[in-house]
């Protein structure tokens, strides 16, 4: 997938995203924010929230406020007010918590967690502030028994649209609704779960051999012939 322009191109066709819509990705890179606080990288997980608070803390140190400023700083209070800025730092701690962190490593940096702990600091931020669609690969990897099955629950009740490329064969059982398979070029929706595609697949597949078979009993009784 790749993201150009607004949609998700795929090899065989674009996802569009309807403008206003907001996408958020499981970041790979775990020292990529080795130099920010926890809490400021789950925030930015809005990004365009997590600007807007940088924007005021900026405005409100100025020495010599002005009235452009205060203007700006309204515009600002509004906007993060309509996004439910007053609830980002408590809707962090509720995501790092649920994935089994300890609510004071909201304040330590990234650099001094261990790779199991970014691995959940990376994905709270990809869970931040609702976005309408997610996109992760391996979201379970390096995680416990009840982190998995706390972030099985909250995708469960999540309204928007995930994305998810995985090897854990329950928890896309558990989370799943459509399965896509990609094989020999090929791509194919199959409505349902894990174990649904499973299942289809595996009927195919002795279809296919059946065919074969005659196919080949076929050609053996024209040379026959």
């Amino acid at each position: 997938l790749k993201i150009l322009s607004g949609k998700l191109e795929t090899t065989k066709g674009d996802i569009f995203i309807t403008p206003g819509q907001r996408m958020s990705v499981l970041e790979q890179d775990h020292f990529k924010y080795d130099d920010y606080p926890v809490m400021d990288v789950v925030i930015m997980g809005n990004e365009r929230l997590y600007q807007i608070m940088k924007e005021k803390d900026a405005i409100y140190a100025k020495e010599d406020f002005t009235d452009e400023d205060g203007l700006r700083a309204s515009e600002l209070e509004g906007e993060f007010a309509e996004m439910n800025g007053w609830e980002s730092e408590s809707d962090a701690s509720r995501l790092v918590q649920g994935l089994g962190l300890e609510e004071s490593v909201l304040e330590m940096q990234m650099s001094a967690l261990t790779g199991n702990e970014k691995v959940k600091v990376l994905l709270a931020q990809a869970l931040f502030g609702n976005p309408d669609i997610i996109l992760m690969d391996e979201p379970t990897n390096h995680l416990d028994i009840d982190a998995v099955n706390w972030l099985e629950d909250f995708l469960l009740d999540y309204a928007g649209t995930v994305i998810v490329v995985s090897h854990d064969r329950h928890f896309l059982n558990t989370v799943c609704t459509h399965i896509v398979d990609i094989d020999y070029g090929k791509i194919k929706l199959y409505v349902g779960n894990y174990e649904f595609w499973y299942e289809s697949s595996q009927l195919v597949q002795r279809m296919l051999k059946q065919q074969n078979k005659k196919a080949e009993e076929k050609i053996k009784e024209l040379q026959t012939f």
